[in-house]
């Protein structure tokens, strides 16, 4: 008993000198980065206010969320603080900004996170849609995956196919140098994941698992993640020489061998570095390689980043 508590305690203390030194480099280092200072208008239409005809798909970079699906999820005050990694519908981060999304699934195609599931994925389809009938220049990219634990849904590619048809930008490498603008009217690149079932090939009209890469770094410690996203980050090739989507999530999670279990107060640790993160890919020479940046509880200024340095690209000033 007495090691345990004293195990706690000096967890307790890395975890704050972790939380003391990202502050630090934030008040050492600043977040400027080129296009920092830039503020959508309107963030619903963000891609389209940026020029759809000179935005290219490798320029972009993509706010997206972490277990995305998960504002309705488990039993409130009870369950829910232990899974629930966004309080937006899929519906309302679209208006945000949001374009990418992480989308978990079980064998009967309800969204879940773990053991805890919520709506059917049929409701994340009907936002899309919604959204997309109400935009015209904006691209999605939805990661729909078996969650660790479950069964594939029998079927799913066929039935994602039947619920997004003609939004659906075919799997094709060429894509990632076009503009958007090229792309249209299709505006969805639909990633599915499954655990067992044959994953999509070139040309069908998803895309495989391989086409979004990250590195999970499963961690409730600050500056661990935020040093092993860089790390990580330098291994990748730049956007423009790359055929895949790379993914950077500035989150960190509950663990184990840790007291606190909910979710918002350990990523709460993190989610703030944000802006910090961007300036120190410029800062370690890797921003040329960022194009996904992934988080929970997404906000406005999050997305103000994400599409700032997009700007700054498609100006040529990064």
């Amino acid at each position: 008993m007495g090691s345990q508590v004293s195990k706690q305690i000096e967890r307790r203390k890395t975890i704050h000198t972790e939380k003391k030194a990202m502050v630090e480099l934030r008040q050492s280092a600043g977040e400027d980065f080129p296009g920092s200072d830039y503020r959508p208008q309107d963030r619903k239409n963000w891609m389209a206010n940026l020029g759809s005809e000179r935005t290219r798909v490798n320029q972009i970079v993509w706010p997206g969320t972490h277990d995305s699906a998960t504002d309705d999820i488990g039993i409130p005050f009870i369950t829910r603080p232990f899974a629930q990694c966004q309080s937006l519908s899929i519906y309302d981060q679209l208006v945000l900004g949001t374009r990418l999304f992480d989308i978990r699934i079980q064998e009967n195609r309800l969204v879940c996170h773990g053991i805890l599931s919520t709506y059917s994925v049929d409701v994340v389809f009907a936002d899309v849609k919604k959204f997309l009938a109400e935009t015209q220049s904006e691209i999605i990219i939805l990661e729909i995956r078996t969650e660790f634990g479950h069964n594939d849904p029998p079927d799913f590619d066929k039935y994602a196919v039947e619920q997004l048809g003609d939004h659906l930008i075919h799997n094709d490498d060429r894509v990632f140098e076009k503009t958007i603008k090229e792309l249209l009217p299709r505006k969805v690149i639909c990633i599915w994941k499954p655990r067992k079932s044959p994953a999509p090939k070139r040309g069908d009209p998803l895309w495989s698992g391989g086409y979004l890469k990250d590195n999970w770094i499963n961690t409730d410690l600050p500056w661990k993640k935020f040093e092993s996203n860089l790390q990580f980050l330098a291994a990748q090739a730049p956007v423009s020489n790359r055929k895949y989507f790379y993914r950077v999530e500035n989150t960190v999670t509950p663990t184990a061998d840790n007291p606190v279990v909910c979710v918002k107060p350990v990523t709460r640790r993190i989610h703030k570095f944000a802006r910090l993160f961007i300036n120190q890919s410029f800062a370690k020479g890797v921003a040329d390689k960022l194009q996904v940046l992934s988080t929970d509880f997404i906000d406005a200024d999050f997305v103000d980043a994400c599409v700032g340095l997009t700007s700054a690209r498609i100006e040529g000033m990064a």
